[in-house]
């Protein structure tokens, strides 16, 4: 329910700061990792978001409350892949997804911070929202235990489709976790839609950076 007070939180500044000639990348550390984040300042989704950063720092010191071991993961709208690279890191089986034009640096992020690890190789695939999941994303071989999203409502003209995907890859079962910087009325629309369909918590508040997280499910009648 909505009433449980979410835990309100900080987002830890916990990328380490690097003399770099390259100005576009980005030092995190997570579940005890360095990971680096190659940006982009061609597209939206090449550029790490809060809350991406907060819902890596939840998965990180929540493993208990969600344990992602051996667990299926998707992520949606991953940008630069840092959430992607944390589940994988806590033992996922992920599958990173986003637009085309996103994919050659998400894939770079992911394989180069995950090429020498003993974990499940992430798969990085293109998902444009509401369009062809039945195709790419059979019902009935792709199952997943936790759906995640990080910043993925802003103003674009893909709230309706985005939150069809959601209502797709949700099956009974499945947890969606998503982060989000509240900025517009839109973004608390959408929140209620949300609310209208699934049953909806919000876990954490990260009020200097107007962050949610929050855990949806699949009603069960």
């Amino acid at each position: 329910s909505l009433t449980d007070a979410p835990v309100v939180l900080t987002i830890l500044q916990n990328w380490v700061p690097r003399v770099s000639h390259y100005f576009d990348k980005e030092h995190y550390t997570y579940v005890g990792h360095q990971i680096v984040i190659q940006e982009s300042i061609e597209y939206f989704g090449a550029v790490v978001w809060p809350g991406a950063l907060a819902l890596s720092q939840y998965l990180e010191t929540n493993q208990e409350q969600f344990n992602l071991k051996d667990k299926k993961v998707l992520e949606i709208g991953a940008g630069t892949g840092l959430v992607s690279i944390v589940a994988c890191i806590l033992g996922a089986y992920v599958t990173a997804t986003d637009l085309p034009e996103v994919l050659e640096n998400l894939s770079y992020n992911i394989s180069r911070n995950t090429e020498n690890m003993n974990m499940h190789k992430p798969e990085v695939r293109k998902l444009v929202w509401g369009e062809g999941l039945n195709e790419d994303f059979p019902e009935s071989t792709h199952h997943y235990d936790f759906v995640l999203a990080t910043d993925v409502v802003y103003h674009h003209a893909a709230l309706e489709p985005l939150l069809a995907t959601m209502v797709y890859f949700c099956k009974p079962g499945t947890v969606l976790l998503w982060a989000n910087k509240f900025r517009f009325s839109t973004d608390y629309e959408f929140l209620e839609k949300l609310g209208n369909i699934f049953n909806t918590t919000i876990l954490a508040e990260f009020p200097e950076s107007n962050v949610k997280l929050l855990k949806a499910t699949v009603r069960e009648n």
